[in-house]
């Protein structure tokens, strides 16, 4: 079969691999559709640990193929969407619940073989059925959107709080929906391009900023900004300095900072402890998704989420490396690769 390999930091491409076989406990799984994630960027620039040779591709959506023999629940023809952060439920914070935490954790798509291919195999346990008549493209994005609803889960917004979101890529934008969900009154994104302010302003946002015009601070948090004194939550989803930075000052007295975006591994940012404690500010990091793959699985299944303008382009297997090995276009949202596609 076909399969993107990772073969080294800086080392991406197609190549023909042995098509894999299904153990006892595991589901083999014909991809349809798999998300191109920031995080697989990381990974081809060596800003994340990962474990080369290995395929890429970790928010995918298939039908599944074959089934081992201790497999209950799943059937072959199902469609499913795959959480691919494996726990291994025995070291100590598996035992304390705190599944993403796990000592040794292994991701599909990052420790091993993932959903830039024509099939991938993975324990029945991180397989989630989805309705039959549900979008493949659909089915791409539980994955990303289990990561933003634990963000949203951890900021703990009440109805009629005040939220800003810091970056209008996809985790930006799907958390201003989850924000909306959640009851917000006042929704704030911040990014500089101006497709993404239109199309978060769509989507739930009740006003947008760009900071490369304004000052982020003062248009947000200023005497005659948007929310004078500071929003109740800020939630960082572009994974750069100046956000994260931006965020602390954003919130106000006793409000909370939940970083949700990923900085390069070994990155850091300036901040002033004196302001966190005189202000009691709570900042919180959010990692992966423990328990909330379902739960982002029925809400896109309930249509409750809007996707397909979130889906800037399809591509082909043979066209994935060049997407990944370089930084998203201008504008550009989620690009998809569908293996059947070209």
């Amino acid at each position: 079969m076909r399969a993107v390999r990772l073969e080294a930091v800086g080392s991406i491409a197609l190549r023909e691999v042995e098509k894999p076989s299904p153990g006892p406990e595991d589901v083999l799984v014909r991809i349809e559709v798999c998300g191109v994630c920031g995080t697989d960027r990381h990974l081809f620039l060596g800003e994340f640990p990962s474990k080369p040779p290995v395929t890429l591709g970790h928010e995918f959506c298939g039908i599944v193929e074959a089934v081992g023999a201790a497999v209950a629940d799943i059937a072959v023809g199902d469609r499913v969407t795959g959480d691919p952060n494996i726990s291994c439920a025995r070291c100590s914070h598996c035992r304390a619940g705190r599944v993403n935490l796990c000592s040794n954790l292994r991701a599909i798509g990052i420790h091993r073989d993932g959903g830039f291919a024509d099939y991938v195999v993975m324990p029945q346990n991180q397989a989630f059925v989805l309705p039959a008549g549900l979008k493949p493209t659909h089915g791409a994005f539980c994955e990303p959107l289990a990561c933003c609803l634990h963000g949203v889960d951890l900021a703990a917004i009440k109805p009629g709080a005040s939220v800003v979101v810091l970056g209008g890529g996809v985790i930006g934008l799907l958390t201003v929906q989850l924000a909306k969900l959640a009851g917000a009154a006042t929704i704030i994104l911040s990014t500089r391009q101006a497709s993404r302010r239109a199309l978060a302003e769509e989507l739930g946002a009740t006003a947008t900023v760009d900071p490369s015009a304004v000052d982020p601070i003062e248009a947000i948090a200023g005497k005659a900004g948007l929310v004078p004194g500071g929003v109740d939550v800020v939630l960082e989803c572009a994974g750069v300095p100046d956000t994260v930075q931006q965020s602390m000052r954003l919130a106000k007295s006793g409000g909370t900072v939940v970083i949700v975006g990923v900085m390069p591994q070994g990155q850091r940012v300036a901040f002033e402890p004196f302001d966190i404690l005189f202000r009691e500010l709570k900042v919180l990091g959010s990692f992966l998704n423990p328990f909330t793959h379902r739960r982002a699985a029925d809400l896109v299944a309930s249509g409750a989420i809007e996707i397909d303008k979130l889906i800037s382009r399809q591509v082909s297997l043979e066209e994935a490396p060049q997407v990944i090995s370089n930084p998203a276009a201008p504008g550009e949202v989620k690009v998809l690769v569908v293996p059947g596609q070209g």
